[in-house]
């Protein structure tokens, strides 16, 4: 009995010695996790770093996931990586789950998502397979970066591994093909493919297209997920709000609003600043200020959002009076803050004002102008008629003056008459943008001003050669919740001849009652009655005698103008909202216009 005593415990004591080990190596694990889990700053995690070698926890992937997340929320992730790929670090016992918040973490930086992409391949290239939580990130980081043959890659990868048929990894990548230049189309056909679609989904292909412009796309989209009987969430609702905005539809923008309503969905704050901005930038800014009255918790955008929308209405006066307000309130003004207020001065012809402004960013609010507050000061003074003002602005910027405040001085050349400076500004900018076709449309349009029609021609002749084309302007109008739009010339429509002989109709009443056709708006070598006809085709006049068909009497009527309204628009739209009775609203790209009784509610034009 004694031997067998003695034998038993020379066979027992080594497996004793084992489980107490692995006994206090699970204690040091656990009161490490406890310690991550409690850690908030980065001197604590440096202090845990030499706790976990000191524990022997070098190697242990569920340590090491924990102090990686935890570095990552205490936005340390490069920290972290260096600990975890160190010379020394014994990597072949990483798994997924380690790999997955690496890259997680990195993919949520504004600085490393390449990184992200880089610690993906280490994975692949140590044998570690990646699983269905993987790709969302790792799609994330391609949507971030915008790399759309990078994403294209990564696709490769997913159906290799076969996870192209789970529906988070799938919404992931529609959201990445929709962030890359080029992917809108492959963001469909995954969409279109998917085997089960959800909210997130469809959110995605929504947004998707609200982010490119094709924002009729995504109403229509919207219209098929009803149709389907998906519910919306807040986040579907506020890329349905910006495509609204984009069109200027404001029925339809109201219909959304109502059926928010009717829905239940939550009104968060970010779905209500999207209403405000959609009335606002829709025309009813009567509507965005209500709203913006009845918020219980307002951010700085609600406040930038009416602030935007007065300024937009040319309502200068009383932006001024809502930013003193907000000032008042507690909530200091941000740099996008003094944008709106600036673009109200703008409008509103308020240059002093403006000026006084500007110096209270910089002197009492210690905000650094960017360049686009120094291009709304040169907006404000063009403007105002100030040219020459505005010339000496740019020349003591302390920043380089980009394309689009040149382009700007530029216009104001062209309105004012300072055609030879307007024309060397314009030669400096194409020597520095050759493939720049506005450049090139301004250049054009200046000759055309100076009646210099040889070198138009050749301006046009260059453009032909290399290709480029002057972006058409279109007009959309919304009936019936139906959008719809014309360009100059325009016999798409249904009703074109109808429309033509409202047209002339239009022309006729307009010259009984004193129109006269701003024919220097045409910058064609043609004769007076051809520049006329030419005016007549332009594709505001054919939305608003659209209008005038399909419309009962005294109703408001609204335009949506992709470019800035002519001249001679702008005059005809004073006469035909007299003549015929109606108010109407035009949006065009710098502005509102309400015309009403043969006025406009715009301080000038150029």
């Amino acid at each position: 009995m004694q031997y067998h005593a003695i034998k038993g415990s020379k066979l027992i004591v080594p497996a004793l010695k084992t489980t107490a080990i692995a006994a206090n190596k699970r204690e040091a694990e656990q009161s490490c996790l406890a310690l991550l889990q409690a850690c908030d700053a980065v001197p604590k995690l440096a202090q845990l770093h030499g706790h976990v070698l000191k524990l022997g926890l070098r190697n242990n992937p569920l340590v090491l996931t924990k102090f990686t997340s935890t570095a990552s929320d205490l936005k340390a992730i490069d920290y972290a990586s260096s600990f975890l790929f160190a010379p020394d670090a014994d990597t072949h016992l990483y798994d997924s789950f380690l790999f997955n918040t690496i890259i997680r973490a990195y993919a949520q930086t504004s600085h490393g998502k390449h990184k992200a992409l880089c610690f993906y391949n280490v994975m692949l290239e140590g044998a570690v397979l990646p699983n269905k939580f993987t790709y969302p990130f790792v799609l994330k980081a391609c949507a971030g970066l915008g790399d759309l043959n990078l994403g294209t890659s990564v696709h490769g990868s997913v159906v290799k591994f076969g996870f192209d048929d789970d529906v988070h990894v799938c919404n992931t990548m529609v959201h990445m093909y929709c962030c890359c230049s080029g992917g809108i189309e492959s963001a469909r056909k995954v969409f279109d493919e998917m085997p089960k679609l959800d909210s997130v989904s469809w959110s995605a292909m929504i947004g998707g297209y609200v982010r490119v412009g094709w924002s009729t796309d995504a109403v229509d989209l919207f219209r098929e997920m009803q149709m389907v009987g998906v519910r919306p969430d807040e986040i579907t609702m506020v890329s349905v709000l910006s495509a609204c905005t984009d069109l200027g539809a404001l029925e339809l923008g109201k219909w959304v609003e109502s059926y928010i309503d009717k829905e239940g969905i939550q009104k968060t704050v970010e779905l209500s600043n999207a209403l405000i901005d959609m009335f606002s930038k829709c025309g009813d800014v009567e509507k965005a200020l209500k709203l913006f009255r009845n918020m219980s918790g307002r951010t700085i955008v609600s406040w930038t959002s009416v602030i935007d929308g007065l300024a937009m209405h040319g309502r200068g006066m009383e932006a001024m009076s809502l930013f003193e307000e907000m000032i008042g309130t507690g909530v200091a003004p941000d740099d996008v803050a003094f944008i709106g207020l600036f673009s109200a001065c703008s409008h509103s012809g308020l240059v002093e004002k403006g000026k006084s402004y500007f110096s209270s960013m910089v002197e009492k609010f210690h905000i650094v102008p960017k360049i686009e507050h120094y291009g709304c000061m040169v907006d404000m003074l063009c403007r105002a008629g100030l040219v020459k003002e505005a010339l000496e602005f740019i020349q003591k910027m302390p920043i380089e003056p980009n394309p689009i405040v040149l382009r700007t001085l530029i216009s104001a050349c062209r309105a004012h008459g300072e055609l030879k400076l307007g024309e060397s500004i314009t030669k400096e900018l194409i020597r520095n943008e050759p493939m720049q076709e506005s450049n090139y449309v301004l250049l054009s349009n200046i000759y055309a001003k100076m009646t210099h029609w040889e070198k138009k021609a050749k301006i046009r002749e260059v453009m032909d050669k290399r290709g480029m084309k002057k972006i058409p302007g279109s007009t959309m109008i919304e009936l019936d919740h139906e959008i719809y739009e014309f360009v100059a010339g325009d016999k798409s429509h249904k009703q074109y001849k109808q429309i033509y002989e409202m047209v002339d109709e239009m022309g006729r009443e307009m010259k009984r009652a004193g129109y006269v056709p701003t024919t220097s708006e045409v910058l064609l070598d043609i004769d007076e009655e051809d520049k006329e006809d030419a005016l007549n085709r332009h594709s505001e006049k054919l939305a608003i005698a659209f209008a005038l068909l399909n419309t009962p009497p005294g109703t408001p009527i609204r335009i949506v103008k992709n470019l800035r309204v002519c001249d001679d628009c702008h005059s005809a739209t004073k006469f035909i909202s007299k003549i015929y009775n109606r108010e109407i609203v035009v949006r065009d790209r710098n502005r509102f216009h309400h015309f009403k009784d043969g006025m406009c509610s715009c301080r000038d034009f150029w």
